[in-house]
Order: structure tokens, then C-alpha cells, then sequence
């Protein structure tokens, strides 16, 4: 034991050191003192001000600052993107500033922003109307030649002045003069002309045809160009069209129908010379605010490109910046309301570095008083910490998406880097698909620093963050794939000829009589004649079978070993007396023992039925074994193997309530004031802590609890060790399917002397291959490993109820779009 006590610890296999400090901090250090800290990221700080609103606290006002200031941002981002523009950050354009000096800015960036977006867009408006009319010009015209013969003169100034708008009167001259009032002429035959969104024209027509019962003769010709939109900006395709009707009536109601589809109408004089002096007007005005757009559109872009290159400078620091408010409002003043007070966790390791950044912190503010910095006991129990690289990260992220460890137990990841992928492999053994498997995670850690500064999608992202496991993943399949002869499906001599050879030169009777041993054993792997002989699925499915128990078995005793270290680290004599010990006791006099008679098996070459040794050891454990007895002394031992395993049962029930029971009954009688450690009743003893919460005894309870531990483990023991025939199943199922395809699809249309057939079969090989073996199969057996460390594995020590450190760290900040 002294041996063990005296191994240097390893990492990750227990959480960092964790301490509960408090700080007083002087008002005018506070804010400097936790951005500090943030730029540090290893303390995590505790709300005191839970009880309050948002509203409540102190800085509020300055997180409503930021919050502005991070909207007004996201502005400016939106309408840098909006623009085409790339942001691009250069930090040395531009000295730092202050937060009060960079919200001026940003309001001055806003307000110059809005003006120059009202203006283009009253603009573009104007643009819009005048564009409209000029194509209202060129297509009317058309329509009122041919009707010149039906109109009368006095008709032009009453449709004139049925659209005298405000909007024109600016136009000048002859625009005035034909907008301008007129006097009327209600017996003649009238014209209304404007334009519509091609989308609205055919039921526009059929609202005025049933509007003045068919009293109307109604032209339309599709627009030569589209008009932006100057609020979605999008391109709208619109008609030109001239309603021909005769009525005060079925003019009011015409116009009243053009409202409401939204039709812009324009006047249109009869006079062709007029018509040519308005166009030229028209063109003249649609030229000069062209070249007023694209100044406008200069001028903003201008703007836009200067606030681009500090944009994201300036979103890093108000993020900064509200967070730092947002951890100074969790903290209390003190009641002389001069000192700001702060609780919180942190590593051991990372005292010294947080009271540098402190003393830092005093010296730059130039503060009279320093920073007070102590350690201090803490009720509830610390947050688990582990210090991963980006190889490990994947693997502890794996172990925290079940449950984060508690404070200082044995961490499972330490194991799975290597245990997952290998029983990964057990089930998707294929050389071949193993290398295909290995590209991939090298091209992704390859392009590893181009890829990590990119916003990938979801599926991407997950992939991405699994790259190290896929390499091993794959390297393990690669192994496993040469163990089982397997590429593609199609077994190789890889590793020299193969032991057996056919009973005859044509090899007719292969797979009916079988072949003959002429030279020694295949060196590595799966001999590759085993494929397409009549032994080979009872060969690879015995093979297979046993090599999961194995595995299975070897996997839990780990667990349950943890769990003795586990109980040694907390001090926990009872866990280990009576828990870990029958645990051992019973799982290994039984599949223990199974696993025994499995190697002596493959080692002795004997017949021996496994099937029946281990029934009729529960059903007759005192007769003769006959032809299945394996080794000498069998029967004996079976009997006190079962005897073991019957006492096991009891010893892990009723020995630990009694003695928790007596324990406490001595503790509160006076003769023994030692504080009972017992992972059962939550009561370890943490590091710097004095003071401990107790809770009442209850035996019912401690009892009821210990009974279904017993029994979960009892019965989990069969069905655990049931649970890891799943390596042999997928396995099986994964080389099936590969000869499936191979087989029925790619041999089959190689077999066609035709290149199109070849081809297909060719592309649906591929097709399946990549699709269903490499990624259905891939997640297939990612789960099934997943589930087997999740509960046949971790269940037998890890608790998983801890809670995660999350210090307050600037370089754990996202961009908050809310």
C-alpha cells in the first residue's frame, strides 16, 4: 500500500486542487482588478447578489451602456456585411480608447449612419418614380397613337388633372404645365396610365373589369427594366398600363382600385412633341440623381470601410467590457460601501498568479490600498477542474457529456483515450476502411489551424472537435482490420502463405469437405483461408463471442478496481471492506471464471462445451463434468467458486448500513468524534474546509440504497457482461455487410463484359461504401461504445455528479447576439 501511496500523481486521473479565496477590493481597483482577472480566466467568481434582480445591482447602468453600445455594433456589422464589405481588423490604426470616448463615437457612427441611409433612401424613391415614369412615357405612348382618332383635345388637362401629385411639381416647366389643373370635359373618353408589379397585373385587370362592368378598355406591356426595391433592395418586375374609360364615376373608381394594388400612376400627354420634351426632362433628372447615388453610395461605403477596420476591436472591448460589469454586479460592497467583496473558486496551483494580477491591479489604478486576497472554508463541495489539451479535450468531453466528475474521483478519461477507440475498432474492424477513415482525420488535423478560426455548421463542428479521436478510431480499425484479414472485406496474404490448402488440385470440395493443415499457423490475424470455407462463420462467430466476454470482463474489473482507488482516496475503509471486495469476489467467480475456461480453451485446444460447464455449474454443481472438464481439480473449485459468489451477495448488503448505523450512534454518544467518511452519505472531506453539513441518519433509507446497489450490481453483472456481445454482433454485422457489397455489387458487375454496367456497379459500391459503411457504420459503432464506457463501465465507480469550473475568462467569451 505504501508503494501506491508513494506513485507520483497522474494527470487527469483526479481534478485539480480547488480553494475557496476571498476578496475585498478598493472601489477604484474593482474594475481593473476583475478585467485583470478575466485576461488571467482562473477563478471562478460566486454570485452574492443571487437574491437581487438584474435591476437591482450596482453596475446595472453600465450593462445597459454596453448592451447599448454592443447594438450599436451589430449595426454597423450588419450593414458592413449589407454593403459587401469585408471587416478587417487593425488594431495599430488607432491607440485604445476609453469607454465613454468610444460610445460617443459610436452614437456620432450611428446618427452620420441613419442620415446618410434616410437620405439614399428618399433618393432612391425619387429615382424610382422618375425611372417608372420614363418607361410609363415610352410604353403609353404606343397605346395612345392608336387611339389619338378617339380623343378630343380638352381630354389631356382633365387626365392631367386627375394626377397632379405633390411629388411632381418640382419636375419643372413643362411637367408643371402638365400637371397643373385644368378644366374638365365629362362626355369624353379618358385615359388613366401608371404602372403595376407584374405579379398584381391579371387580377388588377379583373378587379377594374368588374368595377365598371367591363366599361373599359385596358392595354398593358411588360417594363423593359426592373425596379429596386429600396427596403429589400430586391429587383421587381413591373407592367405598364392605360385603362381607357368615359365617366366621373369610373374614373374615381379606377383610382380608387390603383391605390389599392399599390399602382403608381403618371399623367401622359396626348401631344407627341410634349411627350419628347418631358422624356428629355426626365432622362435629364434621372442622370443627375444616378450620379448622386453612386456619390451617396461612395460616401457610406467610405464610412463603412473606416468603421470595418476597427469593428471587431471595438466588439472585443464592449464584450469585455459588460462582462466585466456583469462580474462586478455578483460582487457586495462592504457596509462602509469603499471596498467591493468576492467569493469565489479557484485552482491551488493559480494562487500565486491571481495575487500578481492583483498587486498589478492595485499598482496600475494607483491605489492607497491593496488588494486582500485569503483562503477561506467553504460549505458546498468545489468545482471539478481538469487541464486538457486539444488532444484530451474530445475524450473528457465524451466522459462530462455523461456526468462531470465529482470533486477529485477517478476520471474515466483517462482510460477511454484508449479503451473507446479500441472497442470502436472491435466492432468496425476493416483495414480498408480504417485507412479511409485516417485520411479524413488527417485532413483535418492537417488544416486544424485554418479550420478552428472558421464558423463551421453543426455537423462540421462536431467532426471537427473529434479529430483526435477519429485518428485513433481509425488506427485502431486499421489494427483490428489486420487481425480479422479484412480490406474491403476481401481477406489478403499479408503476413506470408496461408496454413491450409484444398484436398485437391481443382479445389472442387473446399467449401463442403474442407482443407487441410500442411504448415504452421497463419503468424498474424485471421488466416485468409478461412473466407468462403464452410467453417467460417461458426470459426469467426466463436472467435468473436469469446473475445468480447473477454474484453467485457477485463473492462469491468477495471471499473471496479477504480473504485477501490476511488474509496483509498477518500478514506472510505467501509467502501472497500464491503463493497469493492465482493464486487471482485462475485463478478470474477463467475465470468472471471468464464474467461479462465475461455483461454484454457483456446490454449489446450480442447472440445469442451462453455455452453454447458457454466449451466449445470448453477444446476449441478456436484456432478461429474465428463469430456468437458478442461484442467484438473475443475469440479472443486466451481463449487467454492459458487459458494464465494452466494456469500458475495450478502456481504455486500447487510455488513455497511449495521455499521454505518453503530457508528453513528457511538458519534453521538460521545465515543468517537471523528466526522464518518462514507461516500454513501455525501460526507468526504474536502481540502480547507471546516465546516461540514449533516444530515440526519436515516437506516430505512441507507438501507433501501445499499439493497439496490446490491442488486443493480448483481443482476448489471449478467446483463454488463451480455451488454459487450454487442462487439461481436456489430463486428459480424459490419464484415457482412462489406461482403454484401462486395460481393452482390462490385464482383457482380465486373462479371458483365460491358464498361456502363461496370461503371454503375462500380458507383454503387462506392456509394454504399462511403454512405453506409463509413458513416451509418461509423455512428453505428460510435454509440455502441459510447453506451458501453456510459454504463457497463462507469457505473461501477464513477458518480458523475459534480459540477464544472468555469472561471471568468475573457478568452471563453462569445459573441452575443441577443
Amino acid at each position: 500500500m505504501e508503494f501506491i501511496d508513494n506513485l507520483p500523481p497522474m494527470d487527469l486521473m483526479r481534478s485539480e486542487k480547488m480553494t475557496f479565496v476571498q476578496l475585498i477590493i478598493p472601489v477604484e481597483s474593482a474594475h481593473r482588478a476583475v478585467s485583470y482577472l478575466g485576461e488571467l480566466g482562473l477563478l471562478q467568481f460566486r454570485d452574492l447578489n443571487a437574491d437581487k434582480s438584474p435591476f437591482q445591482r450596482t453596475f446595472v447602468n453600465q450593462v445597459k451602456r454596453c448592451g447599448e453600445m454592443a447594438r450599436k455594433l451589430r449595426f454597423f456589422k450588419d450593414q458592413v456585411s449589407k454593403a459587401g464589405l469585408i471587416s478587417s481588423a487593425r488594431p495599430d490604426l488607432q491607440p485604445d480608447i476609453e469607454l465613454e470616448e468610444l460610445e460617443i463615437q459610436l452614437s456620432e457612427h450611428e446618427h452620420e449612419l441613419l442620415e446618410m441611409n434616410s437620405n439614399s433612401e428618399k433618393l432612391r424613391q425619387t429615382y424610382n418614380e422618375l425611372l417608372e415614369f420614363k418607361m410609363v412615357l415610352q410604353k403609353a405612348s404606343g397605346f395612345l397613337v392608336s387611339s389619338k382618332s378617339h380623343a378630343v383635345v380638352e381630354e389631356r388637362e382633365l387626365d392631367e388633372t386627375a394626377y397632379s401629385k405633390d411629388r411632381y411639381v418640382e419636375t419643372a416647366s413643362l411637367l408643371e404645365q402638365e400637371m397643373g389643373p385644368g378644366p374638365s370635359n365629362q362626355s369624353g373618353l379618358r385615359f388613366i396610365s401608371g404602372i403595376i408589379c407584374k405579379s398584381k397585373a391579371l387580377r388588377f385587370e379583373r378587379m377594374l373589369f368588374r368595377a365598371t362592368r367591363g366599361n373599359m378598355l385596358f392595354n398593358q406591356a411588360t417594363a423593359d427594366e426592373h425596379i429596386m426595391d429600396p427596403v429589400s433592395t430586391e429587383m421587381i418586375e413591373k407592367t405598364v398600363f392605360v385603362v381607357f374609360f368615359s365617366g366621373e364615376q369610373a374614373k374615381t373608381k379606377i383610382l380608387k382600385i390603383c391605390e389599392a394594388f399599390g399602382a403608381n400612376c403618371y399623367p401622359v400627354p396626348e401631344d407627341m412633341t410634349k411627350q419628347r420634351q418631358i422624356t428629355r426632362e426626365v432622362l435629364a433628372r434621372l442622370s443627375e440623381l444616378e450620379a448622386t447615388l453612386d456619390a451617396g453610395i461612395r460616401h457610406r461605403n467610405k464610412a463603412l470601410s473606416s468603421i470595418g477596420f476597427h469593428l471587431m476591436k471595438w466588439m472585443n472591448m464592449v464584450r469585455r467590457e459588460k462582462a466585466v460589469y456583469d462580474t462586478l454586479n455578483m460582487l457586495n460592497f462592504d457596509v462602509t460601501k469603499k471596498c467591493l467583496v468576492g467569493e469565489g473558486w479557484c485552482p491551488i496551483f493559480a494562487k500565486a498568479q491571481i495575487q500578481e494580477a492583483l498587486q498589478r491591479a492595485t499598482f496600475d489604478s494607483n491605489s492607497q490600498v491593496g488588494i486582500i486576497f485569503h483562503v477561506m472554508d467553504a460549505v458546498e463541495s468545489p468545482p471539478t477542474y481538469f487541464r486538457t489539451n486539444r488532444f484530451t479535450n474530445a475524450f473528457q468531453e465524451i466522459v462530462d457529456a455523461y456526468g462531470v466528475a465529482r470533486y477529485q474521483e477517478a476520471n474515466p478519461a483517462v482510460y477511454t483515450v484508449i479503451t473507446f477507440p479500441f472497442l470502436f475498432a472491435v466492432m468496425f474492424g476493416d483495414w480498408g476502411h480504417g485507412i479511409c477513415l485516417l485520411l479524413g482525420a488527417v485532413v483535418l488535423i492537417a488544416r486544424e489551424s485554418k479550420l478552428s478560426s472558421q464558423k463551421l455548421g453543426s455537423f462540421m463542428e462536431m467532426l471537427f472537435g473529434g479529430r483526435y479521436v477519429l485518428l485513433l478510431m481509425s488506427i485502431f480499425s486499421i489494427y483490428c482490420g489486420l487481425i480479422y484479414n479484412e480490406f474491403f472485406s476481401v481477406p489478403y496474404h499479408i503476413f506470408g502463405g496461408s496454413a491450409y490448402k484444398c484436398r485437391d488440385a481443382t479445389c472442387s470440395n473446399s467449401n463442403t469437405v474442407g482443407l487441410i493443415k500442411y504448415q504452421d499457423t497463419y503468424p498474424f490475424g485471421v488466416d485468409p483461408s478461412w473466407r468462403g470455407s464452410r467453417s467460417e462463420l461458426p470459426f469467426l462467430n466463436s472467435l468473436k463471442m469469446k473475445m468480447s466476454i473477454l474484453l467485457g470482463v477485463t473492462q469491468m474489473n477495471l471499473g471496479i478496481v477504480l473504485s477501490y482507488f476511488n474509496a483509498r482516496f477518500f478514506g472510505s475503509s467501509l467502501d472497500i471492506r464491503y463493497q469493492f471486495v465482493p464486487q471482485v469476489i462475485f463478478l470474477n467467480s463467475l465470468f472471471g471464471y468464464l474467461s479462465l475456461l475461455i483461454i484454457i480453451k483456446w490454449c489446450t485446444g480442447s472440445q469442451a462445451d462453455l455452453y454447458h460447464v457454466m449451466i449445470y455449474m448453477f444446476l449441478s454443481p456436484t456432478d461429474n463434468l465428463g469430456e468437458n472438464q478442461l484442467f484438473w481439480g475443475q469440479r472443486p473449485l466451481q463449487i467454492i467458486l459458487l459458494l464465494l459468489a452466494l456469500i458475495a451477495v450478502p456481504w455486500m448488503l447487510f455488513p455497511k448500513p449495521f455499521i454505518l448505523k453503530k457508528l453513528h450512534s457511538e458519534r453521538f454518544q460521545g465515543r468517537a468524534y471523528g466526522i464518518l467518511g462514507t461516500s454513501e452519505m455525501d460526507l468526504e472531506v474536502e481540502p480547507d474546509s471546516a465546516r461540514q453539513h449533516h444530515e440526519e441518519f436515516n437506516f430505512s433509507e441507507i438501507f433501501v440504497h445499499q439493497m439496490i446497489h446490491s442488486i443493480e450490481f448483481v443482476l448489471g453483472a449478467v446483463s454488463n457482461t451480455a451488454s459487450y456481445l454487442r462487439l461481436w454482433a456489430l463486428s459480424l454485422a459490419h464484415s457482412e455487410l462489406s461482403t454484401v457489397f462486395y460481393e452482390k455489387v462490385l464482383l457482380l458487375a465486373w462479371g458483365y463484359n460491358n464498361f456502363v454496367i461496370r461503371m454503375v456497379g462500380l458507383a454503387v459500391f462506392a456509394f454504399a461504401t462511403a454512405f453506409i459503411l463509413l458513416m451509418m457504420e461509423t455512428l453505428s459503432a460510435f454509440l455502441h461504445a459510447l453506451r458501453l464506457h456510459w454504463v457497463e463501465f462507469q457505473n461501477k465507480f464513477y458518480h458523475g455528479d459534480g459540477y464544472k469550473f468555469r472561471p471568468f475568462s475573457f478568452a471563453s467569451l462569445i459573441d452575443d447576439e441577443d
